[in-house]
């Protein structure tokens, strides 16, 4: 009788065990998602503000077509990423940041561009946009670390395809993005 009770114990013992470790899988999934849903609203602000950037640009720059298509064809392929597929977005949005990045270079080129009104609200809002995302990438990366970091270890490891263990992608800049670019709009 006594052996029963100890091994009920111990099995109890073992499910609460792997119920905290599901717990802690399901926490952690969580977080991602709800770090990524933050930059989703930031990603999706600056969707909407890319058109009307992009048509106060062209008064001035009549004879960059090219650098409007890639920037209209990189938010267009990033608004197409499926929702949900993170590591996706994350590169689609890397490309995208690189094509708004000679948009601004544009401001440059046309003395004009850099003194109207609406460019420079625009530049503004992209701006406030941007440090939003920054904050946003921070939380999301931490989260991330959090997931993988338990994912990778012990115990986490050994019940990680029990449990449907979920790896994300760091939301890092691309090499490209990395580059000592100055860009002066004053």
């Amino acid at each position: 009788m006594v052996a029963i009770i100890i091994l009920l114990g111990i099995a109890l013992l073992f499910v609460l065990f792997l119920v905290s470790i599901f717990n802690r899988f399901a926490k952690n999934r969580n977080l991602v998602k709800d770090a990524w849903s933050n930059i989703d609203v930031a990603l999706k602000r600056r969707y909407d503000l890319i058109p009307n950037l992009v048509e106060t640009v062209k008064g001035y720059a009549k004879h960059e077509k090219s650098t409007f298509e890639a920037v209209i064809n990189a938010r267009n392929a990033a608004m197409q990423v499926p929702t949900g597929d993170i590591n996706a977005q994350i590169k689609a949005e890397n490309q995208l940041q690189q094509s708004l990045r000679s948009i601004f270079a544009l401001g440059e080129a046309y003395p004009d561009l850099k003194a109207n009104t609406n460019f420079l609200d625009l530049q503004e809002k992209l701006n406030t946009i941007e440090e939003n995302l920054e904050r946003s990438r921070r939380y999301y990366n931490g989260s991330v670390r959090e997931n993988n970091t338990y994912g990778e270890s012990i115990p986490g490891v050994l019940f990680a395809n029990m449990f449907k263990y979920q790896h994300f992608d760091f939301f890092e800049a691309d090499e490209t993005s990395r580059a000592n670019v100055k860009v002066d709009f004053s």
